[in-house]
């Protein structure tokens, strides 16, 4: 007789599930003329180890890899020089993050499925916050990761600065992953400036936002520093 966790895992399986991840990035804080998806960490594109992170959990969706298109050639030269075969479609990105999200999202005809959307540029994402992820989706409608911040807060209101209750503030992280339907609907929106992210783009059109905890292993790659931080974390035992 099968859990219910087993139970549930087979469902999700059974369905089909999906993974848009997007890679905007064009390098200028990395002090980089490469685009910090393409920077290797131990000795493997970013974007390589982000992709593997999805291809490796039980969820197993279908990549969506959204670039700009003047690096579809070279990401090509890539896929073939470290024999990377990990099936995805590739997509042109657009003039935002969100228009990019949106082109991604345009290709996944399924409206019965669970899209998640991930930073090309998080490559130490564990299999536990992916499954994790899916999973509360699709009970929930979305699951957007996030750590509670582990410093002091401020904000600077009117040219004053506020003290902030440390343990009610989260920073969020992805994968954020959303049923298909709704998903959608959120992106016929008109783009707005004040769309950060996903969760963003989902609470503007007036659906409540889950969190779910991340971990701070899981790192964006922004500046020169992280891919050292980056090494020694995935020198380290694998992540559970």
């Amino acid at each position: 007789m099968s859990s219910p966790l087993t139970s549930h895992i087979s469902h999700l399986t059974s369905k089909k599930n999906y993974a848009v991840i997007v890679a905007g990035g064009s390098g200028t804080r990395m002090q980089s003329a490469v685009p910090k998806q393409f920077l290797l960490l131990n000795g493997l594109p970013v974007l390589m180890h982000t992709i593997r992170a999805f291809e490796q959990s039980w969820v197993t969706p279908t990549i969506v890899l959204v670039l700009p298109l003047t690096y579809h050639a070279y990401w090509q030269q890539l896929c073939d020089v470290h024999s990377f075969t990990t099936p995805h479609l590739l997509v042109a990105g657009g003039e935002t993050r969100f228009h990019s999200v949106k082109n991604g999202i345009d290709q996944i005809p399924d409206k019965d499925s669970l899209i998640a959307v991930h930073d090309a540029v998080r490559p130490l994402t564990s299999k536990q916050i992916i499954e994790t992820s899916y999973q509360y989706a699709e009970k929930h409608g979305n699951a957007v990761t996030a750590v509670k911040s582990r410093d002091s807060v401020r904000q600077l209101v009117n040219g004053k600065s506020v003290s902030l209750s440390r343990d009610q503030i989260y920073l969020i992280q992805t994968p954020q992953t959303f049923r298909a339907d709704l998903l959608k609907k959120a992106y016929e929106q008109p783009y707005s400036d004040k769309f950060t992210d996903d969760a963003s783009v989902m609470e503007q059109y007036g659906f409540e936002i889950h969190l779910i905890e991340g971990n701070h292993q899981n790192i964006k790659i922004t500046f020169p520093e992280d891919l050292i931080i980056a090494e020694l974390f995935l020198n380290k035992k694998p992540q559970a």
